[in-house]
């Protein structure tokens, strides 16, 4: 039986002080670690869960944080801070750095075997850092088919995957093309997936906030995204160790 040690790790990005929520496998060696992005709401227990789940499979798993500790309930309020955000690719990469750089710090992490996966603005976070031409092994992003700057595609050194609700008015099919056609001018081994029917944020529970248009949790899709990305990590960041497929979280230290 496998027994996960989290805790939660402060560090400096984007003038605020980020809340992370790190997840450890069992055991003393280096292991292959994974990035995990928030949606532009922030940091709750959802992706904390994530980054257990995976720390339960044997990687090391830090859940970064985007809003300084903060859980955004108001869309509106959430729409003014991520707007800004997505529309300054050097600042999503600021905070992207500073979360890898946590994670790469982190005795336990293998630092050539990391991936990145990410949620909403969480996921275009982890995009520029492809475009920025870190060596992740692999992409995977849920409700994030952000463009980049023309060219800086080519930078991407990894595969890509993501997916999107067909019905997510946030992300429309002239979008899902625009980024279908980067991916592909930059010659990225890249892979879409659209789930029909689906909203976006349909990979997220509901949570107690106000109910936003176009938003909403599609049960089902969201156990497939989910077996998708670990698929993807299965693929380019195998974890080399033995793992036991029945786990139970360990105790929580916090500094």
């Amino acid at each position: 039986m496998t027994t996960v040690t989290t805790r939660t790790v402060a560090y400096p990005a984007d003038g605020l002080t980020m809340i992370g929520h790190l997840a450890l496998p069992a055991g003393v060696d280096r292991r292959p670690a994974v990035l995990i992005g928030p949606e532009g709401t922030g940091l709750n227990d959802f992706q904390r869960r994530r980054a257990d789940a995976l720390a339960e499979l044997g990687y090391v798993a830090l859940a970064f944080d985007i809003n300084g500790g903060r859980w955004f309930t108001d869309p509106q309020e959430m729409l003014a801070h991520a707007l800004p955000l997505l529309a300054d690719p050097d600042r999503m990469r600021g905070i992207g750095h500073a979360a890898l750089d946590v994670l790469r710090a982190e005795p336990r992490t293998d630092p050539d075997r990391i991936a990145g996966i990410g949620y909403g603005t969480g996921g275009a976070i982890v995009l520029e850092l492809g475009r920025d031409g870190v060596d992740l092994r692999a992409i995977g992003t849920v409700n994030a088919l952000t463009t980049g700057r023309p060219g800086e595609a080519a930078r991407i050194r990894c595969p890509v995957w993501a997916g999107v609700g067909s019905e997510d008015p946030i992300m429309p099919a002239e979008q899902r093309d625009a980024f279908a056609a980067e991916m592909q001018a930059a010659g990225v081994d890249w892979r879409l997936v659209v789930y029909g029917g689906a909203l976006h944020a349909f990979h997220h529970p509901p949570v107690d906030q106000a109910v936003r248009s176009g938003v909403g949790h599609h049960p089902q899709h969201a156990q497939r995204a989910w077996r998708d990305i670990v698929g993807l990590l299965d693929e380019c960041l195998p974890v080399t160790a033995s793992r036991e497929p029945t786990v139970t979280s360990g105790p929580s230290t916090r500094n």
